[in-house]
């Protein structure tokens, strides 16, 4: 009998498969080092994984996320580049957050060349809470130029330097915003793109340490 999956119960099988998949060599990974491929072999594996135990909203490409009613979406990354792509939606997202909640599964892919094996050792997976996605050095500037007394003007000007990927009336809405609701401090790395480019050697550094920023395993 199949259970309906919560937060909670997410998180804790992430751990149980981080585990077992770092202990499992297999001859299909051998050799593969496209990163894009690597991620979908790992994703569809974990959501088999869940899918033998629990039921839940899945996503489709035109909700976006792996887990929509959880408001959670999964990321497969390597520790030489941690990093991967998301939908742009609005400039907003690098102040206030992609609007969901990010699971991020980082490996260390090794090869044994005598068995002709691969694996993924698991060297982080953690649970960034979607208060925490955003931005890093936009929301700390901000906070910055706010405890600092700076006014409406300053935001927009600010906005303007950072190349927020707005025209000039939704800048001075965003900056309205921001006067009025105060983003407070987010941990990602993200790059103006036609996609969002999402950086995450600071989520690795700082899981476990900040509010948010859960080390599952």
């Amino acid at each position: 009998m199949r259970v309906e999956l919560s937060l909670e119960l997410l998180k804790q099988e992430a751990k149980i498969f981080s585990q077992s998949e770092t202990e499992r060599w297999e001859p299909r990974l051998f050799g593969i080092t496209d990163g894009k491929a690597i991620g979908t072999y790992f994703e569809h594996k974990f959501l088999n994984h869940l899918r033998a135990q629990y039921y839940w909203e899945e996503g489709s490409s035109a909700k976006g996320i792996d887990f929509p009613n959880l408001m959670v979406d999964v990321k497969v990354t390597s520790i030489k580049q941690p990093q991967s792509s998301c939908p742009f939606k609005s400039a907003r997202q690098k102040i206030y957050g992609l609007g969901y909640s990010l699971l991020i599964f980082v490996y260390d892919k090794e090869d044994d060349v005598a068995r002709k094996l691969g694996r993924l050792k698991i060297l982080h997976t953690i649970f960034v809470q979607e208060d925490r996605t955003g931005d890093y050095q936009t929301t700390v500037g901000i906070r910055q130029i706010l405890e600092n007394q700076g006014n409406l003007d300053d935001i927009v000007a600010f906005l303007e330097d950072r190349f927020l990927p707005t025209n000039e009336i939704e800048r001075q809405s965003i900056a309205e915003e921001i006067v009025a609701h105060p983003p407070n401090v987010r941990y990602l790395t993200i790059s103006n793109a036609l996609q969002w480019r999402l950086q995450y050697r600071r989520v690795i550094e700082t899981a476990g340490e900040v509010d948010g920023i859960v080390k599952v395993w």
